[in-house]
Parts: C-alpha cells; structure tokens; sequence
C-alpha cells in the first residue's frame, strides 16, 4: 500500500511539471532561397531563428553572418556543426544572448563546375550580391536590429577568410569577427593559378590572393587602423591545421598595427570537430561583442 502511494505521488508530481514546462516555442532552421539578378540565379540560405522569436512578434534581434568552408554550402554549418543544438544549448545556459544566424551559400563542388568564394570574380560577382542584394533582404524579411553594434560576422577556412575580408572592407558593418581556420591568404611564392578561364578553383585561388587579409592590414593607413580598431577581432586556429602559418601572419601584421585581436591555437587540424568546438566559443564571444 505504501508504494503505491509514492507511485501515485511521483505520477501526479511528474503530471504537474509536465503541464508546467511541457513543449513550446522552439528555435529552428529554416533552408530558404533568393533570386540573385547579380548572379542570374538561385541562391538558398539557411537561417537559425531563436525560441523566441515566433512568441514577441515585434522583438528584433542581433545577427550573426556564419560562413561556410570550400566545397561546403549553406547545410554544413547546420549538418556537421550542428548548430542548433550549439545555440540551444548555449541560450538554455544563460551564456548567450538570442540572435538570429545567417549562412548563405558560397559554395558547392567546384570540381564539378561549381562556384566558390566570396569575392568578386569574372562571371561571379558574389560579394555585389551579397551586400546588395542579400544582406538587406534578409534583413528586411526578418526582424534583424541591422546596425553596426548588433551585427557580426564569423566563418570558416574560406569562410573565415571571407568574414576577416569583409569586416576590413566593410568595418562600418560589424561589431565584431570570429575567424576559423582562415584562408587568410596564399602566398604568391606557393601559388600559381591558372589562366584558364574555365577553371574555377584557379579563378578562387586569384581572388584570395588579390584580397589578401594580411595585406590589407599590412597596408592600410591610419584612417584604416582606427576604423578597425572599432571591431572586436578573434582568430582561432589548430596546431595541426595547414592554414596555421597564415592566421600567424595575419595575427602578426594586426599587433603590429597595434589592432587588438585575441588569438587562439587549439589542439586540431582542419576538421569539423574543431570547427564544432570553435561554436561553443565564437558565439559566446559574438553574444557578448554586441551591443559595444
């Protein structure tokens, strides 16, 4: 009799938290697309919206700009970094802030014929899509706060290189960069990329070169220093990757133009399991860059 009483106790006790914090509102990714006139085609994009976002209707919210690798698109942030279960995870902490998370597609196989990059090249002005066409669609579809101090920018081996590129170009833009394994650049002495128009891999090896991350810094004038000593920088890099000489030099030239930038070197190489990792630590340095 007795324990059928407790069992009795433990159902109603387990009936009453389940009514109090049964299912509700959840964060999702949604997979959509946009018709790029720039392009002449299709672009799809995915986008993490929080738990909350379904419940304030008229809440905006901080985004995030995350930048996937080459040969990837827009799935491999949500397939293989899985972060949603990252963002919740984080958020249900209390560590991070809600925000909305952006990853466009750059990418594809470009073995089989398909473009990469995030810079302008001949037959693929991605960068004018991405400023204006991209970015403010979003932007206005969704309720982003869409100013400097709410938004960031963070990526991935070609995708780091990307975001490092984009906030040295665009440094009114974002608030802060998170910078994975980046392809910071090539040197011009390991590289020799084809004339080929066909070949679209030597037609991204140029583009990198000529958009050189190190470069930018290495050259920029005072104005150029002081505008992007206004951004919250951090690189983060293994110790086995390959691109880890790269980030170095890039970290070197911003100590040297006294930019502050936090550097990491973790033990890792060019894997998704370090960038999964890198997730625990660049959203919670986004989370707390904006506002600043």
């Amino acid at each position: 009799m007795k324990k059928n009483i407790v069992l009795l106790l433990a159902l109603f006790i387990s009936i009453g938290v389940s009514a109090q914090f049964g299912p509700g509102p959840q964060s999702k990714i949604v997979t959509d697309s946009i018709h790029s006139e720039i392009l002449k085609a299709g672009r799809a994009y995915n986008i993490f919206l929080p738990q909350s976002y379904e419940v304030y209707k008229e809440k905006k919210y901080p985004v995030l700009y995350l930048l996937h690798g080459m040969m990837d698109t827009n799935q491999g942030w949500t397939m293989r970094g899985h972060l949603k279960d990252v963002m919740d995870q984080l958020v249900a902490s209390g560590e991070v802030s809600e925000m909305i998370i952006v990853t466009p597609n750059a990418g594809g196989n470009v073995y089989a014929g398909d473009w990469n990059g995030y810079f302008n090249m001949p037959g693929w002005a991605y960068e004018d899509f991405f400023y204006k066409e991209f970015l403010p669609y979003v932007e206005k579809k969704y309720r982003v706060i869409g100013d400097k101090k709410h938004r960031a920018i963070a990526g991935l081996s070609m995708g780091g290189g990307g975001a490092t590129n984009y906030a040295q170009r665009h440094p009114d833009m974002y608030c802060a960069v998170y910078a994975m394994s980046a392809l910071m650049s090539i040197p011009g002495e390991g590289a020799a990329p084809s004339q080929n128009p066909d070949d679209k891999m030597g037609i991204l090896t140029k583009s990198v070169m000529e958009n050189s991350c190190v470069k930018l810094v290495e050259e920029a004038d005072e104005r150029t220093k002081e505008q992007l000593r206004n951004i919250q920088w951090f690189v983060d890099c293994g110790d086995d990757d390959f691109l880890l000489d790269r980030n170095i030099e890039f970290t070197q030239a911003m100590r040297k133009a006294q930019i502050p930038c936090q550097f990491r070197v973790r033990d890792g190489g060019h894997t998704w399991e370090y960038w999964h990792s890198a997730l625990y630590i660049s959203l919670l340095f986004i989370s707390r860059s904006f506002g600043k």
